[in-house]
This record gives structure tokens, sequence and C-alpha cells, in this order.
């Protein structure tokens, strides 16, 4: 198996520098106020709201586990199907799951999505890029295919990042031991150039791999040159974390953070990095945002997170450096049922989706 290198002293030096950010769940540094929120519900009638993302048309792009592809007005809540991907299996917690769009969409119009679907070799999961003309999306393109999947830990998320990059999480498939091994997909955020080769300066020569020790992370957010993420812990240890190059999470040998005698011999030894915030017991932490309008003042510098067991919308308030959570304050509590997708509007309203079945909506938040 190969290894990510790094010096004994640089070992030494990531482990207790990033021990200083810890912040458990029950200790913040700032105390948020309450803050008056006003909701819409935009859409009801939904089945597993995967993904939502504001695009280049001025509406709401969303993925329903099941296949589905649609657009919906954020004024009228009218929804358009675009397509019915035909290959999508949903087998468990799998299915149509994340999607994102060109941020160069006016040259290229591109849009990725990641599913499952059966393979000659079994249950699977891939990336496909499809152009948008005509209303339609057309012309397929398989940028990835067989990653390792199952009826749980699937991951996955989709970001395009400045640099025209494409990045993808990946569970481990209900195979935990793979999160460590880097001949695997599974448990990994990859990195991939937009027509799936791979870019010259990943960690590891012709290698997808941009991070790897992760359980089953399902937010991912860019915020200038950092970039976060989210991941479901076993029965304990929730995770938000800072994704950093060439890092190892962790799992299956580190759950949160590096707290235990075993624990800290395999982070010192291993370049592991800890969360920034860890939750036990678990909310099922999922979609993940950042928020930085003028419109709700209180979210500004924050991340918004929300969670399916948890069933809430929490603030996680970023220092100014954006390398610690400074505090949290939940919102909608059990007022929806479980969380899965956020985007927001260029002028500030967020919008967010449930996963609950056949009831799912699709609800804006405003002040």
């Amino acid at each position: 198996m190969k290894t990510l290198a790094i010096s004994f002293f640089a070992l030494l030096f990531a482990f207790y520098a990033c021990k200083k950010n810890r912040l458990p769940g029950d200790k913040q540094e700032v105390q948020l106020p309450d803050l008056e929120l006003k909701t819409r519900v935009l859409l009801t009638g939904l089945s597993h709201v995967w993904e939502m993302v504001y695009g280049p048309d001025q509406q709401l792009w969303i993925t329903e586990r099941g296949g589905k592809i649609s657009r919906v007005n954020p004024q009228t809540g009218a929804i358009t199907l675009l397509l019915n991907v035909p290959d999508v299996v949903s087998n468990g917690e799998g299915g149509l799951l994340g999607m994102a769009i060109n941020p160069q969409f006016t040259n290229n119009p591109w849009v990725y999505i990641v599913y499952n679907y059966t393979a000659p070799s079994g249950y699977k999961e891939k990336v496909v890029r499809y152009n948008y003309s005509g209303g339609t999306l057309n012309s397929p393109v398989t940028i990835i295919d067989l990653i390792p999947a199952s009826s749980i830990h699937n991951g996955s998320r989709l970001l395009i990042t400045a640099d025209q990059k494409l990045l993808i999480t990946t569970g481990d498939a209900n195979v935990a031991d793979n999160a460590q091994n880097t001949a695997s997909l599974s448990g990994k955020i990859l990195r991939v150039n937009m027509d799936g080769t791979v870019p010259a300066d990943n960690p590891l020569p012709g290698n997808r791999i941009w991070t790897y020790g992760h359980r089953n992370p399902q937010g991912l957010v860019a915020v200038g040159d950092k970039l976060y993420a989210s991941e479901h812990g076993p029965n304990n240890d929730d995770e938000v974390n800072l994704i950093i190059k060439a890092r190892n999470y962790g799992w299956p040998i580190v759950e949160g953070f590096c707290d235990k005698s075993a624990e800290q011999v395999f982070c010192a030894a291993n370049n592991v990095a800890e969360p920034l915030m860890a939750w036990t017991p678990t909310i099922a932490t999922c979609g993940l945002s950042y928020y930085n309008s003028d419109f709700i003042p209180q979210f500004k510098n924050s991340l918004l997170l929300l969670s399916l067991k948890g069933s809430r919308l929490t603030q996680l308030k970023l220092s100014e450096s954006g390398d610690r959570i400074l505090g949290s304050k939940d919102f909608f509590v059990s007022e929806f049922g479980r969380l899965r997708s956020i985007c927001q509007s260029p002028d500030g309203k967020i919008y967010i989706g449930s996963s609950n079945g056949s009831v799912d909506k699709i609800i804006e938040i405003a002040k």
C-alpha cells in the first residue's frame, strides 16, 4: 500500500498544531445570540432531496435519490423535470446523490452528477458529466466509474473549485479499512480535472486522492483557499473538518479527536488532522454551506450545517482566519425532520431540502 511521505518532525508539528484547534462540542469561545428567521415552504411532495444548487439561471437545481434531476423556480415553486437518470439504482442509502454545475457555465454548460448503479462487478458508484442545452441534459460522459459502493456509506458531494478541479467525496462503502488504503477510491476526497484525468499537483502521482481516512463525508464547501467537509461518525464523533491536501483524517483507527492513547500514537505517525468540531451523541452531519451575505448579518463568516438525525440547521461561526470554529447555534430543531441539502441565492436567502421520504420539502429561509 502506498503511503503519503512526511518527515517525522513535520508530523509532530502538524499533530500539535491541530491539537490547538480543538473545539469540543460543549465548549464555545463565543455565545451566539438568538435570531428570528422566517421560513416558507417552497415545494413539497419530493422524495429524498439529496442535492440543491442555485444555478446560473437563477433556478434551484435539485437531485432526488431515486434518479430525478429538476429545476425549481425559487419564487413560485414550479418544478421542471430535466432528466430521470436511466441507470440509477437506489439501494438503501444509495442512488442519485451529489451534483455540481460548472461555474464557467456560459462557455461549457456542464452539469456533474454522482450516483450508484449496477456494474458487471456489482454495486458501484460513478461520476457523469452532462451537457445542458435546449432545456434538457444530454451527451453524458463518464468521468469516473467503478467506485466501490454499498447500501450505506457512499458519500457523495461534488464541488468544482476556482481552479477548475472537481472534488468528489466517497464513503468507505462499509469496508472501513479501505479508507486507509490509498490504492482504493473508498473513504476519500478525490480531486480530478474536469475531464476526469489526474491533476499533476495531486499528492500521489497518477492518483486521484486528495485526502484519505474518511468514513462517510456528505458535506463539502470551499471558502476562498480553504475547504471544509462534514462527515458521519459511527455511534460517536460526527465531524466538521478543515480539508488539507495529503492529510489523513484517521478513520477507522481514529474517531473524532486524537484523545486516546492508541489514537495519539497513530495520529503522530500518520499525519492525522483532527476535526474542527465533533458531536457525541451523533447528529448525522450532512449538507454544508458558507454564508457571508449582509442579508442575515448574524450568519456572516459562518458555516451552515444540516443534520439528518439531529434534524436541524447549525450555525458554526468561523474565526477570521477560518481555521477554528468559535461557537455554534442550532435552528429549526425537529421542525422539518431530516435535513440534507442546502444552498443560498446571491441575495442571501437560504434554501434547505428535507430527506424524509415522499413528503420532502424545499424550505426558503429569510429574515
